[in-house]
Order: C-alpha cells, then structure tokens, then sequence
C-alpha cells in the first residue's frame, strides 16, 4: 500500500493527481490524517510505502522516533506542494525509494533528487526475464526494449539476460541473448527464493507453477548480486505484456 499523504489544498490536489498516475498500483490519499503522528507512524509501522507532499522537517520530526535501519524501514519520498522535486528519503536502496521515486519523476516529469552514496560508485545492470513456452525472440525483444527505455538505459550497459533454471532451454530467450551478445543464465528456486523480500510483488499463481514468487525480478537481483557480492535493487520493477515479463536490477561494483 503506498500512502500519500497531504496538508495542505494545493498537496491535495497534486497527491490526488499522483494516485490517478498510479493507477495500477494499491494507493490512497491521507490528507491531514488525525491524529497526525500516531496515523503516520502507524502507517510506518505496518510497512507502508509513504509518499509525504509537505516540507522534508515535517516528516523526519514525525517519523524520528520509529525509524529503525535501512533493511527494515519501508520506503518514504517527499515531494514538494508544487511537484516540481521528489527526494527518496528513506530506504533509497533496500526499500526501493529509490525506484519508486524514478517512477514518481517519469510520471510528474519532475526533478528526482538522489543523495545516496552509491550513485557514486559503478553500477551493474541485468535483465531477468519469464515467458510462456515458445515465447517468440521478437516478442521478448520489444519488452526488452520498451524496458530499457523506461530504465534509461541501452543494452550495452546491460551484463547479462537471466531467468529461472526451467528456462534453460527457451530458445526464444537463447537466440535474444545471442542476438545482442549478452550471457543468457539461469538459477534454481533455491537460489531465487533468497530474493523474496526485494520483489515488488508477489504472485501466488507464479509460486505454484515454478517455485518463486516471480522470475523476471528474482533472477535479475540475484544475478546482480553475485555479479558485486553486494546487495541489489530493483532498478525497474517487472513489466509485461501478454507473453512474458521483464525487469532490470543493478547492484554496484566497491
């Protein structure tokens, strides 16, 4: 659940306009919750994404006391009343704030403003990927493409093209990773399930059918972390059309 929460009339009416651009995710608008503390912390507390439109102190004064560390904090942005700069604040990395405020950019066509430290170090791209069966190569390729646009990014700053072990043999994944030159690996569920907390959602249908509670985004972060023996993210949460998925994970190079 994503929570935007607003103070002010004209905040409203940018929060309101944020939520109708996230349609496709789980989202309400708070405006002026009251209490407002305890309501904002208990929405921190469960673990819900917080978008605030209000002065970065508000927030930081409002959440200070419950804050706990990075690994287990969920992500909160700020955006200002005029929308004009969003600021992931809080869990940049490990909570996805990072991600979520690149998508808030691209919506609101904003200014991202981006202070954690690892902008500065050298990232690692990978693409994961999942398909139907016989899934043809240009199928996947359009997807791929669509993707790496949306990520700001071309195929050459991407290191490989993963999936799940069942997959090994889709010749429509092999000849896309031939095609553009890129190793084409695949994992097991057991290595897979070790990204489980980093997924941006979680499909039943898909655990019951291969194992892992997604491929695209699961191959693409563990791939990425054995790439930096650092943790990974999600740098573009999984997209799809009606025969595969795709996603893009980065990690970065000490």
């Amino acid at each position: 659940m994503i929570r935007i929460i607003c103070l002010t009339e004209v905040g409203l009416q940018l929060a309101r306009r944020l939520q109708h651009l996230l349609s496709d995710t789980e989202s309400e608008v708070c405006f002026k919750p009251v209490p407002f503390i305890d309501s904002v912390q208990a929405y921190f507390k469960q673990r819900d994404t917080l978008i605030f439109i209000s002065a970065t102190g508000i927030v930081m004064r409002t959440l200070a006391s419950v804050i706990k560390d990075k690994y287990k904090d969920p992500a909160v942005l700020v955006l200002d009343e005029n929308g004009q700069f969003v600021i992931p604040l809080l869990s940049g990395h490990e909570g996805g704030a990072n991600e979520l405020a690149r998508q808030v950019s691209n919506l609101l066509e904003n200014q991202l403003v981006i202070t954690t430290a690892n902008r500065y170090l050298k990232p690692v791209y990978v693409v994961g990927m999942g398909c139907e069966r016989h899934c043809p190569e240009p199928v996947l390729h359009g997807l791929l493409d669509e993707c790496l646009a949306k990520a700001g990014l071309t195929i050459n700053d991407i290191s490989a093209i993963t999936s799940i072990d069942i997959k090994s043999d889709e010749v429509g994944l092999m000849a896309l990773a031939n095609h553009l030159n890129k190793p084409y690996l695949t994992f097991d569920t057991g290595q897979l399930g070790l990204m489980e907390e980093r997924l941006s959602t979680k499909s039943d249908y898909i655990f019951k059918t291969v194992g892992v509670y997604g491929v695209a985004e699961s191959a693409a972060l563990y791939q990425a972390q054995q790439m930096t023996n650092n943790g990974s993210e999600l740098l573009l949460n999984k997209h799809k059309n009606k025969q595969a998925t795709c996603s893009i994970a980065r990690s970065y190079m000490q």
